[in-house]
């Protein structure tokens, strides 16, 4: 299956090279390309692609308004893109509520093409880009200037089996499904089963929306290991 892809970045070489690097996948199609958020709404909801490469800073319109125009989007529009946030500083508070705005994850536009290559395959599978060496950090940053919230989602938590509060807490510290299956000796696929019980408990989209929630409601707080 074809994952159709859109780039929206105000750097015309910037959209150029991520565009060949992709269009050269064969289970990969660059459906458009926009300069900025503004013109990256359009493009989408005419295209209705898969996944949206989002620059974070441009001007018109920048990339989180962008993303929660395609991640809310208005009465009648059903069409929601996954969308991958892109970005030069490895700690950018506007990543940080991208991902509350329900964005999949995030890259540094200088990773290697590989990692662009699958990034978008993961984002495109339905999972969360969450490097735990980088996501992790930026997430639990921003989490300390933002006090937990002890009321709805705190109490959101209370709809969690013991165990699937125990694998939320594991996904909060950027552990993947083999690494918790290890650290709780489970298979992976029960790990698997549990993650997708706790997203669809909490309406939550992925892994990403999952460890902002698990900060936001206090389960996990800022430089726990």
């Amino acid at each position: 299956m074809t994952t159709r892809v859109i780039i929206v970045d105000d750097q015309a070489m910037v959209r150029a090279g991520f565009a060949a690097l992709l269009a050269a996948q064969s289970d990969i199609d660059v459906v458009g390309e926009a300069p900025d958020g503004a013109q990256g709404v359009e493009l989408s909801r005419r295209t209705h692609p898969d996944v949206v490469l989002m620059d974070v800073r441009m001007p018109e319109m920048d990339g989180l308004e962008a993303a929660r125009r395609l991640l809310a989007p208005p009465a009648g529009v059903t069409h929601r893109p996954r969308v991958l946030m892109l970005t030069t500083f490895d700690v950018d508070d506007y990543v940080y509520e991208a991902l509350r705005a329900g964005a999949s994850g995030f890259l540094l536009k200088d990773a290697p093409p590989a990692d662009l290559i699958a990034a978008v395959r993961v984002v495109a599978a339905g999972d969360a880009l969450l490097a735990p060496s980088v996501t992790r950090r930026l997430i639990a940053d921003f989490a300390k200037q933002r006090p937990a919230s002890r009321g709805k989602p705190a109490l959101r938590l209370k709809g969690l089996t013991e165990r699937e509060t125990e694998v939320l807490t594991h996904v909060a510290r950027g552990q993947s499904n083999a690494e918790i299956a290890r650290t709780l000796v489970l298979a992976e696929q029960t790990v698997k089963t549990h993650v997708s019980r706790v997203l669809t408990k909490l309406d939550l989209r992925d892994r990403a929306q999952a460890v902002v929630f698990a900060y936001e409601s206090g389960l996990v707080a800022p430089g726990e290991q």
